[in-house]
């Protein structure tokens, strides 16, 4: 699954450096992003230095050299091993309104070609936790993370107690996110299965946030089998925006 969508994500950013001279893309952290990521980073057809990154979300008030900072992880996983240049981090232990502020006005500079995603168990978009809004035009939001969202964190092993894991989060929103000319959402594993199922085959709606995924008609959803094993492939054949 994560070396099916990194050549899918390889074309896009090649596709758009092609016709624009540069691409502007929004990354997710998480365990669902890593295998994607891996893959993505072994490509010898993009040209990095030309390649724009923006953070999905982080922590509130987690500092940047913790094991779970998202920040951190980008880094570790996509910047350093690729050596993109302009990388444009949340600092979510930092002045976060100034950050929301900054980051923002640099995302409204141009479209985003391409926005990596995942889908939470809760069914999240980025950390737009049930119920989602729908309707605000900020770019990022402050988010209160949700109890299963928080004890997703502890279950992947980023944080030892539901206690250690922060409240809150800043959040691209889920207008912003939609924005993205392209959307890829890569989404493994068992645990995720019923979120999947509601997302295909539920109805749109803030109180499954990721359902809005469906009226944006150029998104991809990367399954594997264990995701997928709650939705009959029938029905999920026939879906359209």
């Amino acid at each position: 699954m994560g070396a099916a969508a990194a050549a899918h994500a390889e074309r896009l950013l090649v596709e758009a450096i092609d016709a624009r001279g540069h691409a502007r893309v929004i990354a997710a952290t998480g365990n669902s992003q890593l295998a994607f990521l891996r893959h993505l980073v072994a490509s010898s057809r993009v040209d990095w230095s030309r390649v724009e990154v923006f953070h999905l979300d982080e922590y509130v008030g987690l500092a940047a050299d913790h094991r779970a900072s998202f920040r951190r992880v980008l880094r570790e996983h996509l910047v350093a091993p690729t050596g993109i240049q302009t990388f444009h981090a949340l600092d979510g232990d930092g002045d976060v309104d100034a950050v929301r502020r900054t980051v923002g006005a640099a995302l409204a500079r141009a479209p985003i070609d391409v926005a990596f995603v995942g889908i939470g168990e809760n069914s999240h978009l980025a950390f737009n936790d049930p119920p989602a809004d729908f309707e605000t035009t900020e770019p990022y939001l402050v988010v209160t993370l949700d109890e299963a969202c928080r004890r997703q964190q502890v279950g992947e092993g980023w944080f030892a107690s539901l206690d250690d894991v922060p409240r809150q989060a800043i959040s691209m929103s889920v207008r912003q996110i939609l924005a993205a000319h392209e959307i890829l959402a890569m989404v493994p594993d068992a645990r995720k299965a019923a979120a999947v199922a509601a997302v295909l085959t539920g109805p749109i709606t803030p109180d499954v946030p990721a359902s809005i995924l469906r009226t944006h008609d150029r998104t991809t959803l990367y399954l594997d089998a264990a995701s997928a094993s709650m939705v009959d492939p029938q029905v999920v054949a026939g879906l359209r925006p």
